[in-house]
């Protein structure tokens, strides 16, 4: 029994005391910490309270004890995020996206195959194929696919080339310059050891896989990823229950290969003893993340070796020519009349083409250095006050090579080479002697110029040059972009960092907009100054200090003040994005397609419009008045101008195809109408036409008097002609037609044509119709040449003004055999006039 209380007072105070601390505060509430936001747990954390206290809990998609949360990469688990194709990590979840040609299932994590030949026959002109992941167009019998891999080539059973049937090609078809065929394959195929067929890669298509596609020596072979089995097709996968996939899988780490989202390579994947090896095809170059292949652009280095211009192609390059000029069979070098060319004139004949090595000359002599220099000096004239005259001079230096003679018994080398030296100097006397008889005469640029007989002098009363200039080579040159001039210093200084300058003849250089002193020293724009935005950044002037493009956006070009939104809710893979390809999009659209940011769909660019680049979500505009044959177009060379054209005038005019000289659009329908004045007839040269033969004579062009079918016929042809012809209209007026078809197409033409008094209907006819206007190679240029062809017609259109031209203006225009076919016909005509 315990202790008895003292009092009763006493056992009631022990009794109250000892309640109060049972029941603690009675009356005082629980403070909510979550709500009063007096937590620390983290921003990716949920704060849930508890008496006395809280907890803090990540949210889904994240992990850690609540108060420090990372992003959990579901993608990087044994299935991929379940992702059949590409899994994408996104800060607290993830996203599946598939290959180009397939779209994603409506379980977020499936791809399945696009049907690309409901969308307009995919743009191919007579079959379409669907294939897993992709398309083929095909052609009927009779025909064979043209390199554009959409339209077709009827077949032409002569000689073997590529119009022939059996040239044994699987896909491309090339004819080379020695004759013959050589085959190539689509981009995604690989020319087999028989050099005619195409083996399939994974490249193309993913291979014909729905889910993962390998490389190996027999071809694609596919597999499927967890959870599903490959069908008996050996290309799709089926859905099967996850007890039976992989489970040694889920009870250890599984080591990436190649058989699980081809390893995540773009394009070859490889196994190896230490992981999966990721390598790219020829004209593709590795990245940085090691995984993704992109087209090396050959023509920023050299100009990719290409003499004139380089078209760069995805995995490989083009080069092409100037017009007037033609491509080598090395595919590089371009050959051809110089659109700068030197004539000289003398007692033989000279014709000097610069930057290219082609100057004939005589058979014994070749020109092979020219070199132009163009000068000025003062010329006084007579008496002390008359006022100088500027003269301009240029001096022309040339290297003259004489052809050598084989050594023999009774001429050895020593003998052979002083005979060379004495025609050498033979030939040089002759030159200077016509030059002393004013033999020689010069042409440039269509202008005649006097040959000096003495070399020109620098007088020492020059006037200096004008402010921003410097005397170089005796001539007054203004100081470039980039530079200055000092009036101190007296010449062209540099501009230093911090400043460019990008006009000519400046005394300053403009500062940048930084005042860092950033930049190269030279600068000819404030491109150059440094300090701009990087492209994936901005700021409000477009210079430093910048900040990211935030998630969602993207900045493909340096120096700008905003980011574009990826659209459709997309977001993109981090922070600082240049490029649409960021965006995390649901499909990767190919060239000719864009992706519409509202349906999350590849669309085919429509008709005026083009994408030479894959993974875009725009298309591009056709310049000026041009627009396409056809949706899809990948190239700006398919956009075309739809405009017949031509020039016709009562005397002389011409007619063009569309597009001229480029290769004329489809369904082209062009009516031209020539009506000469009362008593005058038509001339027409034909000079060149390109028409493909191969179409079925589907692309006309047709000359008669009226629109009637029954009206006189003067001229019709569906062919190519590289030969000239001249003729004279059968009918007084012409009505001339070009149409085409939506085949094939060509460079089409430019005709000149025109009218002369019907008086001199014998004397034309009798020209038009000797066989030696066309039998010299030189008589066809002079009906290619447009300055040569109009002096032509002046004479044709009016034969008394051939008495007009000089007898130097004749000898530089017209090689001596046609002057002489001229002359002999225009004098026996005129002399009973006279």
């Amino acid at each position: 029994m315990g202790p008895a209380c003292l009092s009763w007072d006493v056992c009631l105070l022990f009794l109250l005391i000892n309640t109060l601390d049972v029941t603690g505060n009675v009356g005082v509430a629980d403070a909510d910490e979550c709500s009063e936001s007096t937590d620390d747990c983290h921003i990716d954390a949920l704060c849930q309270n508890t008496p006395k206290s809280f907890k803090c809990i990540c949210k889904t998609g994240y992990r850690g004890d609540g108060k420090h949360c990372e992003d959990m990469d579901e993608c990087e688990n044994d299935y991929n995020g379940g992702c059949v194709h590409d899994c994408i990590n996104i800060p607290g979840n993830y996203r599946c996206t598939c290959y180009d040609g397939f779209m994603l299932a409506d379980d977020g994590h499936n791809c399945l195959d696009v049907d690309e030949c409901l969308d307009n026959n995919g743009g191919c002109q007579q079959i379409c194929v669907n294939t897993m992941g992709s398309y083929e167009c095909q052609c009927k019998d009779g025909f064979f696919l043209s390199d554009n891999q959409h339209t077709c080539i009827h077949r032409s059973d002569d000689g073997m080339n590529c119009m022939n049937k059996h040239h044994g090609c699987a896909h491309i078809c090339r004819e080379t310059p020695k004759g013959g065929v050589a085959c190539e394959c689509r981009p995604g195929f690989e020319l087999a050891e028989n050099q005619h067929d195409c083996k399939l890669t994974c490249n193309y298509g993913n291979g014909g896989c729905q889910h993962t596609c390998d490389d190996t020596d027999v071809g694609p072979v596919c597999g499927c990823h967890q959870k599903y089995a490959l069908h008996s097709d050996s290309k799709t996968c089926i859905g099967k229950s996850l007890s039976h996939t992989h489970t040694h899988c889920r009870l250890k780490m599984c080591r990436l290969t190649c058989a699980v989202n081809n390893g995540g390579c773009d394009r070859t994947c490889k196994d190896t003893a230490t992981g999966v090896r990721c390598s790219c095809p020829v004209g593709f170059t590795l990245q940085p993340d090691g995984k993704t292949c992109k087209d090396i652009d050959e023509c920023l280095e050299n100009n990719g070796g290409c003499d004139h211009f380089c078209r760069n192609t995805v995995g490989s390059f083009e080069c092409s020519c100037q017009k007037g000029h033609k491509l080598l069979t090395n595919e590089r070098t371009c050959q051809g009349e110089s659109p700068f060319t030197l004539h000289i004139v003398s007692a033989f004949w000279v014709d000097l083409q610069i930057n290219v090595l082609d100057f004939p000359c005589t058979d014994d002599c070749q020109v092979t250095f020219v070199n132009l220099k163009c000068d000025s000096s003062k010329k006084r004239r007579r008496g002390r006050k008359s006022p100088s005259k500027e003269v301009s001079h240029i001096t022309a230096e040339f290297e003259m090579e004489m052809k050598e003679e084989e050594a023999s018994e009774s001429c050895n080398v020593d003998c052979v080479r002083e005979k060379t030296k004495l025609r050498l100097q033979n030939a040089m006397r002759t030159l200077r002697k016509s030059i002393s008889k004013q033999q020689f005469y010069i042409q440039f640029s269509g202008t005649a110029y006097e040959v000096a007989q003495r070399a020109v002098r620098q007088t020492d009363g020059d006037e200096a040059c004008s402010i921003g200039q410097v005397l170089t080579d005796g001539k007054c040159v203004s100081c470039g972009v980039g530079t200055f001039y000092s009036g101190e210093q007296e010449q062209c200084m540099i501009c230093p960092p911090g400043t460019y300058q990008d006009r000519e003849g400046q005394l300053s250089c403009e500062p940048c907009p930084s005042t860092e002193g950033q930049g190269i020293a030279g600068a000819k724009n404030v491109s150059e100054c440094g300090g701009q935005c990087p492209a994936g950044q901005f700021s409000a002037d477009g210079f430093h200090p910048c900040q990211p493009c935030p998630l969602g956006t993207f900045q493909p070009e340096p120096g700008r003040v905003l980011c574009f939104p990826c659209g459709g809710g997309l977001m993109t893979k981090h922070t600082g994005s240049t490029s649409f390809r960021d965006c995390e999009a649901k499909v990767h659209c190919a060239l000719g397609h864009y992706y519409n940011a509202t349906t999350h769909r590849c669309i085919r660019c429509p008709g005026g419009t083009y994408q030479s680049e894959s993974g875009q979500n725009y298309c591009i505009t056709c310049p000026g008045n041009t627009t396409t044959d056809f949706d899809g177009a990948n190239n700006v060379s398919h956009c075309k101008n739809q405009l017949c054209g031509g020039e016709l005038g009562d005397f002389m005019g011409y007619i063009e195809s569309p597009n001229y000289p480029g290769d004329y659009p489809s369904n082209v329908n062009c009516v031209w109408t020539i009506n000469p004045p009362n008593k005058r007839r038509i001339l027409i040269v034909v000079p060149e036409i390109f028409l493909p033969i191969e179409d079925e004579c589907g692309d006309v062009l047709v000359m008669r008097k009226s629109a009637q079918p029954t009206s006189i016929t003067t001229y019709e042809t569906c062919q190519t002609y590289e030969r000239p012809i001249a003729f004279t209209s059968r009918s007084r007026k012409l009505w001339i037609q070009f149409i085409s078809n939506e085949g094939n197409s060509g460079k089409g033409f430019q005709v000149p044509y025109v009218t002369y008094d019907e008086d001199y209907q014998q004397l034309i006819e009798d020209i038009v119709r000797d066989g030696r206007l066309y039998a010299s190679e030189n008589h066809q240029e002079i009906l290619k040449d447009k300055k040569l062809i109009k002096a032509l017609f002046d004479v044709l259109a009016h034969p008394h003004n051939y008495f007009k031209y000089t007898v130097q203006e004749s000898k530089e225009m017209f090689p001596r055999s046609f002057i002489k076919l001229l002359r002999s016909k225009v004098s026996r005509f005129l002399r009973p006039y006279k």
